[in-house]
């Protein structure tokens, strides 16, 4: 198996290390000092389940590689439409694209039945800028429950979980799915196979789209935001809002709020992306998590006031980050 990882950050780096220590022929693509480093020592990985170092090959040249079976996408999000020069030498026929991303994904209606079968998601597919790079029809879905962080250039640190649960869009199980699970697995990371993995995006994307605006707004931490009386009510009525989405669409997430509040809680003083990404001035990646549910609300007729006022602060924010 051969496997490209576009974007190899923390969790790039980390899934590509573990598809390395597993065997498959694994390619790193990232740039400056982090490249530098996993070109000269690999990729470190330190984690409380056992240090490791991988040694794949890294460049900043995809061409280098040439088509692939699998891309795995480490990049943002916001970063998709403009990746076709990187991605396009690694693609043949045949070539699926694992997207490790938050939110709702480009592909989120393609193959899914009903009366919204390949409707296009505005916000995270502007006039179809990301779907003409990356075709729905390549794409394997992945829900990322792992966390990890660039401790230093070429050093990744695991912090917790090991679980990336992949599915196709049209809810088969495909040879592609188990091909790539098996390798995961076989790397020491946990990749079960979910026939509707949509149910797994909005589970991911109940915590998401609550605390990592938030985070920014109140430069707060996990703990912090659960503690606050304030902030945990806004929380919990975001939380509400999003739950009433995914069930106008027919998903089930089938975990409580106050659940979900008690395991945010028990995270610790954790920042949430979105906050390091304002602390580090990267654009912030809230279309997917934030503006694309408003979207959906909208199609389905769900009324989600908190969701609408958070985004409009949130996106204000953005704007001026950005500037």
């Amino acid at each position: 198996m051969k496997v490209a990882v576009l974007g190899a950050g923390a969790i790039g780096a980390y899934v590509g290390a573990a598809l390395h220590r597993a065997g498959a022929d694994v390619h790193l693509v990232a740039r400056g000092p982090h490249l530098a480093a996993m070109r000269q020592h690999g990729v470190r990985v330190l984690s409380p389940r056992g240090d490791f170092t991988a040694r794949a090959h890294a460049t900043d040249d995809p061409a280098e590689i040439g088509p692939v079976d699998f891309v795995f996408l480490g990049l943002k999000a916001n970063s998709y439409a403009a990746c076709g020069p990187l991605i396009e030498p690694l693609l043949d026929d045949s070539t699926a694209v694992i997207a490790a991303q938050n939110g709702i994904p480009w592909w989120y209606f393609h193959r899914h039945g009903g009366p919204y079968d390949g409707h296009r998601v505005e916000s995270v597919d502007p006039g179809g800028a990301v779907s003409a790079v990356l075709a729905p029809e390549r794409a394997l879905g992945c829900v990322v429950y792992a966390a990890t962080e660039l401790e230093g250039p070429g050093v990744v640190r695991h912090l917790e979980g090991t679980r990336f649960s992949v599915g196709e869009p049209d809810r088969s199980v495909s040879a592609r799915c188990l091909a790539f699970s098996e390798a995961m697995r076989a790397g020491g990371l946990k990749c079960p196979v979910e026939p509707d993995l949509r149910n797994d995006i909005w589970l991911k994307l109940l915590g998401n789209i609550s605390f990592n605006p938030i985070s920014a707004l109140a430069r707060a931490t996990m703990r912090q935001m659960c503690l606050h009386g304030g902030t945990r009510k806004v929380i919990e009525i975001m939380m509400a809002e999003t739950l009433a989405v995914a069930e106008a669409l027919g998903c089930e997430v089938g975990v409580s709020i106050e659940r979900r509040l008690a395991g945010a809680e028990r995270v610790g003083d954790h920042r949430t992306s979105t906050l390091q990404d304002l602390e580090r001035g990267k654009p912030l990646e809230l279309d997917v998590l934030l503006a694309a549910v408003v979207e959906l609300a909208e199609i389905t007729g769900v009324p989600v006031p908190t969701l609408r006022t958070v985004h409009a602060i949130s996106d204000l924010l953005a704007l001026r980050s950005a500037a």
